[in-house]
């Protein structure tokens, strides 16, 4: 069994558990592609069998949130679960909308301390529920869209954000806060999109079933944005490059009618770059 289950993961799960259920239902070995905090709901797709090798290609693909800040105060994990620390003013709309282009495009953001960044070799969670000092390095993260939505508490402010692989949404919540003057952290998150694939086409991971899993799985080639590499000579399935007619890219790579995986040309050679089938 190979392909994708497009779960929409519900608040107190973790990512973990999430894909041990999809494992469970499917005896194979799953993965999903791109991380869920606990705390937040949404599209969490999962990759069976060979599809979650495909983990590279779905971190550079656009995310699209729904998130809640509270300004007025903060959290040592800058989020709802952390211990809340109040202090500072909250700003007006007409504040937030005024500071959120700065926050647009591309940016530098340090992760949050209580998040899953390397540091010698220890996770930051880790050595931020030891006490101990460390600094995040800052990183280019792209925001594509950063919109304020409505006011949904007097301290609460609710956001539609799109935006690249790797962004933290609740070190948005802090950076937007501090460009007011001001704390905040994130008291809510739904990611409703993740790829091609969207809340509107995704299964509840609770209706899920051993029975009914079949259903939801995806074929692999049916996610992948790529024209089909015809012609190839059938040493392609070999380790061999093979000239072929096409302009440089990646493929999709069919055997006798069936899905193999994905190829990639340069300079008139094509090669097997991964077997997904």
């Amino acid at each position: 069994m190979t392909g994708f289950v497009n779960v929409f993961k519900p608040e107190g799960v973790g990512s973990t558990k999430a894909v041990g259920r999809v494992k469970y239902l499917t005896k194979t070995a799953c993965g999903h592609m791109g991380t869920l905090d606990p705390l937040a709901s949404g599209v969490l797709p999962v990759g069976v069998g060979n599809a979650a090798r495909l983990f590279d290609y779905f971190l550079a693909k656009k995310k699209r949130y729904t998130a809640r800040f509270v300004f007025g105060a903060t959290t040592d994990t800058l989020d709802r679960e952390g211990e809340i620390v109040r202090g500072g003013r909250i700003p007006t709309r007409e504040e937030i909308m005024a500071a959120l282009p700065a926050l647009t495009g591309e940016i530098l953001q340090t992760p949050p301390r209580y998040s899953a960044v390397s540091v010698n070799g220890q996770r930051g969670y880790d050595l931020a529920r030891k006490g101990r000092e460390f600094e995040l390095a800052a990183k280019q993260v792209n925001v594509f869209s950063f919109t304020l939505t409505e006011q949904t508490a007097p301290d609460e402010f609710a956001f539609e954000i799109v935006c690249g692989g790797g962004t933290y949404i609740r070190s948005l919540a802090r950076d937007l806060a501090e460009a007011l003057g001001t704390k905040g952290y994130m008291s809510r998150l739904c990611r409703t999109a993740s790829g091609i694939f969207t809340a509107e086409t995704s299964v509840p991971l609770e209706a899920l079933t051993a029975e009914n899993i079949r259903d939801y799985l995806i074929p692999t080639e049916s996610v992948l944005p790529f024209p089909v590499l015809e012609g190839a000579d059938g040493r392609i399935f070999h380790g061999v490059g093979v000239p072929v007619d096409a302009a440089d890219g990646q493929y999709k790579l069919f055997r006798e009618g069936s899905f193999y995986g994905i190829a990639r040309v340069e300079h008139g050679i094509a090669r097997a770059e991964k077997k997904l089938c």
